[in-house]
């Protein structure tokens, strides 16, 4: 019976042990359990997990369930959860360094995203540092193109031409191109093509799919104007506590997350791509004439975000265009 007992009570002494040698962290995530970057931050989660022999555990949140997309930042910054993934643009207004890959026609491209990203990641990490906060790892969304009823070759074929907008960076790419920029929410813009309160719109080829706008629209020109990334963050108060071999697994696990998400970003474009293509829809590359156009319309808002962005800006944008 003692024996009994003395092993019930080393069983009990281990457990309580285990217990308190496995940190449990709260990821609240913006987007569906589905979309891909949810899915690449399962993968990094579980990679964590058996990096550390679980002595790390992360539970993701999806689909704002436990902090709505505006909140998680705050949330991170203020201890209520110790990691948690957020739209770096979304946050342009706190400072235009976040709005960086915003700028339209500054990075149209994966490499040159990329690296826009290497120029832009440690004037915000210095940001991020004051705030309380660490970037793990940063991975784009698909690029924006252009969706239009009808064909487009030149800016001037966008001329008065009702032009959905839902950023000011749209609105203003409007105007600058002599477009009429209408605000129209995702959800309302199918009714709005079909009775014509749209002829011409900025997406990535992924809303496109989503909304089934082949229905309505059957040219896309794959002008990539920016690729926005979404950024994984962690409290630098929770990566402190953490031992270091625990640190070295979670950046290890970071830098794989980032490499795989951007390959995965990139095959995805690919797919959306293909899909339009497959329901009928003419894509294609930008003629050099609406290139050379919309480079303008690049420049005039490259200028007012380095206005805007002062210093830091003009430091990202030298590192960016050595590279």
């Amino acid at each position: 019976m003692k024996s009994a007992a003395r092993s019930f009570l080393a069983a009990l002494g281990f457990a309580a042990t285990t217990a308190l040698a496995q940190t449990a962290w709260d990821m609240p995530t913006p987007y569906p359990a589905a979309n891909f970057h949810t899915e690449n931050i399962q993968q990094f989660v579980n990679d964590v997990a058996t990096a550390t022999g679980g002595k790390l555990k992360i539970t993701v949140h999806p689909g704002g369930s436990l902090f709505k997309a505006n909140e998680i930042k705050r949330a991170v910054q203020g201890g209520q959860a110790q990691i948690g993934e957020i739209l770096l643009s979304g946050y342009a207004n706190e400072d235009p360094v976040f709005g960086a890959d915003g700028v339209p026609f500054l990075a149209t491209s994966y490499p040159e995203a990329k690296k826009l990203w290497q120029a832009q990641r440690p004037v915000l990490e210095a940001k991020l540092a004051r705030q309380g906060l660490k970037v793990l790892f940063s991975v784009p969304w698909p690029p924006q193109g252009i969706f239009s009823k009808n064909p487009i070759n030149s800016a001037a074929d966008l001329k008065g031409v009702k032009w959905r907008a839902y950023s000011p960076q749209t609105s203003r790419i409007a105007e600058l191109v002599g477009a009429q920029p209408v605000t129209i929410q995702a959800a309302e813009l199918s009714q709005a093509l079909a009775t014509g309160a749209v002829g011409a719109f900025m997406t990535s080829g992924a809303t496109g799919y989503d909304s089934k706008v082949w229905e309505q629209v059957k040219n896309f020109y794959d002008v990539q104007a920016w690729l926005p990334k979404n950024a994984v963050l962690v409290s630098q108060k929770a990566f402190d506590a953490l031992d270091k071999a625990t640190q070295d697994a979670l950046l290890k696990a970071a830098a794989a997350a980032e490499e795989r998400g951007w390959k995965l970003s990139e095959e995805k474009t690919k797919f959306y791509l293909a899909e339009l293509a497959k329901n009928g829809m003419n894509v294609a590359t930008p003629s050099p004439q609406l290139k050379a156009d919309l480079q303008k319309v690049g420049e005039t808002m490259i200028g007012e975000w380095l206005k805007s962005a002062g210093a830091d800006g003009q430091a990202i944008l030298d590192a960016y265009r050595k590279k």
